[in-house]
């Protein structure tokens, strides 16, 4: 296929803390007990993509992500891992390893992505199309992405919900308008020349950017060059492919020209409807081509356009990214739930795992769509629903866990109650410990008899000593 695979790792996201950590970064966060980027990088290997190069920011993370891939997919891929600095951003990355990028072509994924959709159909379209760019868009999650990364919390204030404004064309091959992130009462601004050289516009709110795209190198690259400013792909370079698909002569070494004075508002209320009738000749070539030949239709003085298209995963297939703490909390439930052919494992007939080494004491019970992992004990009278533990945990008797991810080597006393919350590694809940939408970071010691709700609790940072 010719195409240069990147997998953009991160480095200890903010917005994930208390979970990440300098010992676990990101792309090691669990799901299902398997580090997140493990379900890529098997998305990758069975499309026969093998030769990767892994972008991570940080050294030290560098170093980590390094030796799990290093220790897991020997013999099965090739990996460069990639140090970056840290906070460069995903357009800062790419531009960091620029010199690495020597194929035509680059299929750019994030390695928080958990998803079933093969990446060859992206990179397929993008060829048939010609394009600049190809993004895949998949549903966007029902609830939204969490504004606080939390499901709970001391803040009340409910924030403006907040979701990507897509624009496509009438065959939903194109896009033609983008806008991340925007809050779903304002109101959507147009370009008008764009609206008028594809007749029809459909504006869509219940798609998401999954951050899986292919690139042309040559305009990426220039585009890194030329726009130094540019941090994020989906913030910066995305957007300003799609305004300048039309005049696309500012990607030949030419400045930016102002941005056109007219814009066609649409309303907060109509953002579904379409915005005006579809051209007579819809079976013609697509609106690039027309409107390079010009009005008359002569192609003497044709214009620079270049296209940025869409692949559109079915509804039927799972993806989500791993970049919020409810997020998180949603993926490791879904993979050991209703999505769990992604998780590698085989359910039992209760449709749960449970390893083999794992210990369950008198009366305790383990329901559907739960995980136990290997050499973890539960004391009697214990009650597990919905919720992922780790690996050597070591849990008391008549402990209840609804709704949680327990990491690995945990100690949970007796009588504890862990409801929508995520615990860490090495952590220690003493006796009767009650918490509810908490996050737990790793090595904090609750004390007996706490009761939580909507917390973050973590070890303080030591200060450097003078």
């Amino acid at each position: 296929m010719d195409f240069q695979v990147v997998v953009l790792a991160g480095g200890t996201s903010k917005k994930l803390v208390p979970l990440v950590s300098k010992e676990v970064p990101k792309a090691l966060l669990p799901v299902a007990n398997r580090p997140v980027i493990s379900y890529v990088l098997e998305l990758l290997e069975q499309s026969n993509l093998k030769d990767l190069i892994v972008v991570v920011e940080g050294e030290e993370s560098a170093f980590r992500v390094g030796g799990w891939i290093s220790a897991a997919f020997v013999d099965r891929l090739h990996i460069e891992v990639a140090t970056v600095p840290e906070d460069v951003g995903t357009a800062g990355a790419l531009r960091a390893i620029a010199p690495h990028l020597t194929a035509s072509d680059i299929l750019v994924v994030s390695g928080d992505l958990v998803c079933d959709v093969p990446p060859g159909a992206v990179a397929a379209v993008h060829r048939r199309h010609d394009a600049v760019v190809t993004a895949m868009l998949c549903s966007a999650p029902v609830s939204g992405p969490s504004e606080s990364g939390s499901s709970g919390g001391k803040d009340k204030v409910k924030k403006p919900s907040r979701c990507d404004v897509l624009g496509l064309d009438p065959t939903k091959q194109f896009l033609l308008h983008v806008a991340a992130g925007t809050e779903v009462e304002k109101d959507v601004r147009i370009q008008k020349s764009i609206l008028r050289a594809v007749g029809q516009m459909e504006i869509r709110a219940d798609l998401m950017d999954a951050h899986l795209y292919a690139f042309k190198s040559a305009v990426l690259l220039e585009v890194l060059d030329q726009k130094e400013n540019f941090q994020s792909l989906k913030q910066d370079v995305l957007p300003y492919l799609v305004r300048t698909q039309l005049r696309s002569e500012v990607l030949a070494n030419t400045s930016l020209q102002a941005e056109e004075k007219g814009n066609e508002k649409v309303s907060s209320q109509s953002n579904r409807v379409i915005l005006s009738q579809l051209l007579a000749n819809a079976s013609t070539p697509s609106f690039h081509e027309l409107y390079a030949m010009g009005p008359d239709g002569s192609a003497c003085v044709r214009k620079r356009t270049h296209k940025c298209c869409v692949y559109i995963a079915s509804k039927n297939k799972y993806c989500a990214r791993l970049n919020s703490i409810q997020a998180f909390s949603d993926i490791n439930r879904d993979v050991v739930g209703e999505a769990n052919h992604l998780s590698g494992y085989s359910f039992s007939a209760q449709n749960n795992i449970i390893h083999p080494s794992a210990e369950l004491g008198s009366k305790t019970t383990v329901g559907p769509h739960c995980m136990l992992g290997e050499g973890s004990q539960m004391g009697d009278k214990c009650s597990v629903k919905r919720s992922v533990v780790g690996r050597h945990c070591r849990i008391g008797s008549n402990v209840k866990i609804v709704n949680a991810v327990v990491m690995n080597h945990v100690t949970i006393g007796d009588g504890c109650s862990i409801q929508g919350s995520v615990i860490c590694s090495n952590v220690q809940l003493q006796e009767r410990v009650v918490l509810k939408d908490c996050q737990v970071g790793a090595g904090y010691v609750v004390t007996a008899g706490s009761e939580q709700k909507g917390e973050s609790l973590a070890k303080r940072e030591k200060s450097p000593s003078i």
